[in-house]
């Protein structure tokens, strides 16, 4: 009964996360449910000690999903893998509930700790496709990660990261990522930064406009100067003649 409730639960989580999803029975067909349910016996072959069998496995589940989670990780309920190819969790790794995971996600070490050195993820976050979570700190329930961005140090909850490295922008309308899925329309630090300076460019560029149009009224004004000093010494010169 327990097998078939895992079923059944990975069906509801699948058919609510994925759009793509029809039918129950395709849910058999998806990596993700490949993978986790042999990450799961291979925990516990590794929770009794039997390492070598808990890492064969693995590295087979590898092979035929692409996604490689290490028998030592600690996964909560509700994980979903979304096409998963080149999704990598790391040995300490813990994970919450209600988690989701895109395609080439790495959770894993900087191989300089010892000990925990993946990072624990919280409940209900979401790390989009091509993500790196590197180094033993924590990933605030209810957090988004942008695509591609790299975080290296702790993320608080309720929190967006982009960028890399990845900077944290906060929201003040917190939404919870397992029912917002949407990976695209995140906050971008980098390109307000980018809209800043060129406005500050934009904005010298005018005033160096107008410093130069200022100097050649200025450098008008002195050449009529000088050709009324040039007119008066000639002035001067005739009448010295006379």
């Amino acid at each position: 009964m327990g097998f078939i409730k895992y079923i059944k639960d990975e069906m509801k989580i699948i058919r609510e996360r994925d759009p793509a999803i029809r039918t129950s029975i395709e849910v058999f067909l998806y990596p993700s449910f490949k993978a986790i349910l042999r990450y799961r016996l291979a925990n516990k072959l590794y929770r009794r000690k039997h390492y070598f069998l808990a890492r064969w496995l693995s590295q087979r589940t590898v092979r035929k999903t692409g996604i490689e989670i290490h028998p030592g990780a600690t996964i909560g309920k509700g994980l979903f893998i979304d096409h998963g190819n080149g999704v990598v969790i790391g040995e300490t790794t813990i994970i919450g509930d209600n988690v989701t995971l895109y395609q080439g996600v790495t959770l894993g070490g900087t191989g300089k700790e010892k000990g925990k050195r993946h990072p624990t993820i919280g409940n209900n976050v979401m790390i989009s496709a091509g993500a790196k979570v590197l180094g033993s700190f924590t990933i605030g329930e209810n957090s988004k990660i942008g695509a591609g961005s790299v975080v290296l140090s702790e993320v608080p909850a309720n929190s967006t990261v982009v960028g890399v490295p990845g900077r944290i922008v906060k929201r003040d309308n917190i939404k919870i990522p397992r029912e917002d899925m949407d990976q695209v329309h995140l906050p971008d630090p980098y390109l307000n930064d980018v809209t800043y300076l060129k406005k500050e460019n934009d904005y010298l560029k005018e005033e160096i406009r107008k410093v130069c149009k200022r100097f050649d009224e200025i450098k008008s004004t002195c050449d009529k100067l000088d050709e009324v000093d040039r007119l008066l010494a000639e002035l001067k010169r005739q009448d010295k003649i006379k």
